[in-house]
């Protein structure tokens, strides 16, 4: 879960499941927020569950919609896209993880991707943390 402009929230699931995501959803993002996914049919109740929804179909080669005709496609997934194109640059070099270690892995690069630090600010962000 990602908010534009904001932080991002990685949560391994057991399954992809609507029952599973749910709870995950609810406890993170407020009632009436603005949803914005893909097709995946995961995302099919979120009105039901109270989220104002909006999605994207990659399956017919859609990327982002400009709904109200002012030139600026508002509804897209291209943050949370970039975010796991990131992750998975940053995880190539390890050539696989094992599922024991991979929470580790993703809470590092949720912390690296939310500090928004770099070099020796990220080092000074991170024993801030720890000290906290």
């Amino acid at each position: 879960m990602l908010q534009r402009g904001g932080p991002v929230a990685v949560v391994m699931l057991p399954d992809v499941q609507q029952k599973t995501i749910r709870p995950v959803i609810q406890s993170r993002i407020a009632a009436g927020t603005q949803m914005m996914t893909d097709e995946y049919d995961i995302y099919a109740r979120l009105v039901e569950w109270g989220y104002a929804h909006q999605s994207v179909c990659h399956g017919k080669g859609e990327y982002a919609k400009d709904e109200d005709n002012d030139g600026v496609c508002e509804v897209h997934v291209n943050a949370l896209e970039g975010f796991w194109s990131l992750l998975r640059s940053w995880l190539r070099p390890h050539r696989g993880v094992s599922q024991e270690h991979l929470p580790l892995y993703l809470g590092f690069f949720e912390f690296v991707h939310n500090a928004r630090k770099r070099g020796r600010a990220l080092l000074g962000a991170l024993i801030a943390v720890l000290l906290t």
